[in-house]
């Protein structure tokens, strides 16, 4: 994967985007939910990779603006990955979002689901949101689990969300890093130790709210995976879909998690405004490459 981004340019390049759709398979789903609908089929996601490169430049590979597409973090899967990335623009830097990627038997792409960072984060006004669609919700006793201590990134990841959650906080607390580095896109700040951590996995523990998980990835020392989060009370098709990047470090403790939710409105008004605006770096105020306190 790393070789399509960095060396083909498969996302800031036409070149790139008709590499990317040569190593899918015909039959390939890309999930970009910026979209309203899912891409399904090699040509059209070539059509669709194209067009997102053409806008980002100006409509002309011929152009001298410069959009580069800079992977921060990749998890260490063979049969699927994700990444972390953000786009650039010579010293600027702006949208950052993940990408899920999944192979089929004969390695070729085969799933594919990116969500950008939303513009708008509304902090803790999404807790009331929340709060609100599932205020009938009928409390359930917490799942019981087996305790276990898994050491690879997708293993954990896949024990605290099916095992453990809605259980106990003190279980999924023991396997973060006293120094983990949280980023949740529904917030402008990153939390920061496991104290901020615990505060935030308990204040989105409540009666009405899954988050069900989908894919994983089989990576060891970072991990990603896809889920949607199911509210009680919410009409029916109106699950959010997300992605989550989880590192860990030698002794098995989470030292960086990403979270990123999908828009309710696609395309996004203010992520649409922001691409007209500025497309190289789709956002309207970017800020220097490498100022940011955490990816």
């Amino acid at each position: 994967m790393l070789s399509l981004i960095n060396d083909e340019k498969c996302f800031s390049t036409t070149a790139g985007a008709q590499k990317f759709a040569e190593s899918c398979a015909v039959d390939v789903v890309f999930e970009d939910c910026y979209e309203p609908q899912p891409i399904v089929g090699r040509s059209a996601v070539l059509e669709h990779l194209r067009a997102k490169v053409l806008a980002r430049v100006g409509g002309s590979e011929n152009s001298d603006k410069d959009a580069g597409f800079r992977v921060d973090k990749i998890s260490d899967g063979s049969k699927a990955c994700g990444f972390a990335w953000t786009w650039t623009s010579n010293s600027l830097e702006g949208l950052r979002g993940t990408t899920f990627v999944e192979l089929n038997d004969s390695n070729q792409i085969q799933y594919v689901r990116e969500i950008p960072e939303p513009l708008y984060k509304p902090g803790d006004l999404i807790l009331d949101v929340l709060k609100t669609v599932t205020a009938d919700a009928t409390p359930k006793p917490p799942p019981e689990y087996t305790s276990r201590t898994p050491t690879k990134a997708n293993e954990i990841a896949k024990y605290l969300f099916n095992g453990v959650q809605g259980s106990s906080p003190d279980e999924a607390m023991r396997f973060f890093s006293p120094d983990i580095i949280y980023r949740d896109f529904n917030y402008e700040d990153v939390l920061k130790g496991k104290a901020e951590v615990r505060k935030f996995i308990e204040d989105f523990s409540f009666p009405g709210i899954t988050f069900a998980t989908q894919r994983f990835d089989d990576g060891v020392k970072s991990t990603c995976f896809t889920w949607e989060v199911i509210l009680e009370g919410a009409p029916d098709g109106s699950a959010i879909k997300g992605i989550s990047f989880y590192e860990v470090d030698e002794s098995g403790l989470v030292t960086y998690v990403r979270d990123v939710p999908e828009s309710g409105l696609k395309p996004p008004p203010l992520g649409k405004l922001a691409r007209q605006f500025r497309p190289a770096v789709g956002v309207f105020q970017p800020v220097a490459i490498g100022s940011r306190d955490a990816l």
